[in-house]
């Protein structure tokens, strides 16, 4: 004898059924399926589910961004986008915001953080990155649109006469995410460019030497030029 379930009851049964599936969806799932690690995003362990997760010892091309909880949005992913949100613990530096990723792009959104960089795309010394509402979209092809604060704390640093904190707000130019940091007179300028496929260009051009000597900066990589004192270096992460 074969039993009949109503067609409403039989509905609720697979919804329950497939909504049981992706609610224990491991948080790793995520990560590589949406393809999250493309942009230099990793940790050292991924756990829990897609709904409350944890990323434990996370970084962002090598900087060290510490524990991050993480929770998949439900309202985007009716407009084809995943939304990770993510927020710092308490142990963790402060940062608030979100990855997100569609079929051709990934990018950050509303990013609100304090980011430990020593060694961070040398030649400059930067020892912290403030964001404040950074946006950024990526696609294959390139840098598609961005908006937010940026701002570069530099570590103490004998040879180059560089002011404390540099300060600029983020655009696309060209293909690349440029972050166009300014020092507090204008006198100082740095202009960090990011790829989506990994690559970097980084120009510090000082306007005068603010009392280093030639010498002091040919040795640290600068080239004087009819605009300042400039270097320029590129690298890949």
């Amino acid at each position: 004898m074969r039993v009949r379930l109503p067609l409403g009851r039989t509905l609720f049964f697979l919804c329950a059924f497939f909504f049981a599936i992706v609610a224990l969806l491991p948080l790793r799932f995520a990560v590589t399926t949406l393809g999250l690690d493309r942009g230099g995003f990793a940790a050292r362990e991924v756990e829990g589910s897609i709904w409350t997760g944890l990323f434990r010892e996370a970084q962002w091309n090598g900087s060290v961004l510490g524990d991050l909880r993480a929770r998949l949005a439900t309202l985007p992913l009716l407009a084809g986008r995943a939304r990770v949100e993510l927020r710092g613990t308490a142990d963790a530096p402060a940062l608030d915001g979100a990855l997100v990723a569609t079929r051709h792009t990934l990018g950050i959104a509303d990013m609100t953080a304090r980011i430990a960089a020593p060694g961070f795309l040398a030649p400059l010394p930067i020892a912290s990155l403030d964001l404040t509402g950074l946006d950024a979209s990526f696609s294959d092809a390139g840098c598609l649109s961005a908006k937010g604060g940026v701002a570069a704390t530099f570590a103490p640093n004998a040879g180059l006469p560089l002011a404390a904190a540099f300060s600029g707000t983020a655009r696309c130019e060209g293909s690349a995410l440029l972050l166009p940091l300014r020092s507090p007179d204008g006198a100082q300028t740095a202009e960090i460019r990011l790829h989506p496929d990994g690559r970097y260009a980084v120009r510090l051009t000082l306007l005068a030497s603010r009392g280093a000597s030639d010498a002091a900066l040919a040795a640290a990589g600068f080239v004087s030029t009819n605009g300042g004192y400039i270097i320029d270096r590129q690298g890949r992460f």
